[in-house]
């Protein structure tokens, strides 16, 4: 088992206390419903499906049985619930809200669409994407599916995605190796170029989103009339670990393929190890390497190539 830092924990610890304060644990009346958030939870199940069995929607909500049945039992009695013989076993019921469950269960679900659609309107596009992000990444990593549920697309640039280009390359190489603001502005220049002298069909911007947001690059822009050049390849940390940075380069060299070119070369650093691994995988071979001092540091630059 790992070792378990303990700011780790009291991270956990403060978003539990902050969890269950913003969503009204702690109260018996959530979103104003007269509702505790066990029993909303559980009408909320109920509305979502009919012919749950008590003991499975126990196991599902990690309730205990005899707690459950005293909450059904209540509802039952206010006429929400309608209970039947299941078939095939005789001692198991199938549960189903009546309408005048439905009817309990609508204003709290209304007011629960409230509070997010207002708890988002607080934030701009972006911050929704990364919000939303944020959630799903979370619940993944908790319940053990970090991956399977993650909407990742590639696509062709669109106004807007080239600042963010420039932003995040300048702020990942600052927080990981050091480099200075020089190099976000060699990125602001090769950006500006391509942008400026874009030819359609022989260069291309690749995108990459992860729910709806923009975590990686890459760019192949006219190095000769035989050579195409693969440019400002880059994965968000949050992306990292879902193979974006392999499927960019695999688009670029694609599209560079099909574009007409022979050869594809790139310029790295021999300290951007994941890099160099995705670029060996797929053919690329070192022709040169040369000592330099650049964006404050001390680093030596190399030069590959792809046979197209």
């Amino acid at each position: 088992m790992p070792a378990i830092a303990p700011h780790a924990i009291d991270a956990i610890r403060r978003f539990n206390r902050f969890h269950t304060r913003w969503v009204g644990a702690l109260g018996g009346d959530l979103h104003g419903s007269g509702f505790g958030l066990t029993e909303a939870r559980v009408l909320y199940e109920l509305a979502q499906r009919d012919g749950w069995r008590a003991g499975e929607l126990a196991r599902e909500l990690g309730l205990d049985p005899a707690y459950l049945s005293r909450l059904l039992k209540r509802f039952v009695t206010l006429g929400w619930l309608a209970r039947e013989k299941a078939e095939g076993d005789a001692r198991a019921l199938k549960l189903q809200l009546t309408e005048a469950g439905q009817a309990a269960f609508r204003p709290l679900d209304k007011a629960s669409c409230e509070q997010a659609r207002a708890i988002l309107s607080r934030l701009d596009p972006a911050g929704q994407a990364a919000l939303v992000g944020a959630l799903e990444l979370a619940q993944g990593l908790l319940s053990g599916d970090s991956a399977a549920r993650r909407a990742v697309t590639i696509r062709e640039h669109r106004p807007g995605d080239i600042g963010w280009v420039i932003s995040a390359h300048g702020r990942l190489y600052a927080q990981d190796y050091g480099w200075d603001i020089s190099f976000e502005a060699l990125v602001a220049e090769i950006a500006a170029k391509f942008l400026r002298e874009f030819q359609p069909g022989r260069e291309r911007c690749f995108i990459a989103e992860l729910d709806g947001a923009p975590v990686g690059s890459a760019f192949v822009v006219r190095e000769s009339e035989e050579a195409a050049k693969l440019r400002l390849v880059l994965v968000e940390k949050r992306a990292q670990g879902l193979g974006l940075g392999k499927k960019l380069v695999r688009e670029a060299v694609g599209f560079a393929r099909a574009a007409g070119y022979r050869r594809m070369v790139l310029w790295t650093n021999d300290i951007l190890h994941a890099a160099r691994a995705i670029y060996l995988a797929e053919g690329f071979r070192l022709v040169a390497e040369e000592k330099h001092h650049s964006f404050g540091q001390d680093l030596v630059g190399q030069n590959w190539e792809l046979d197209l």
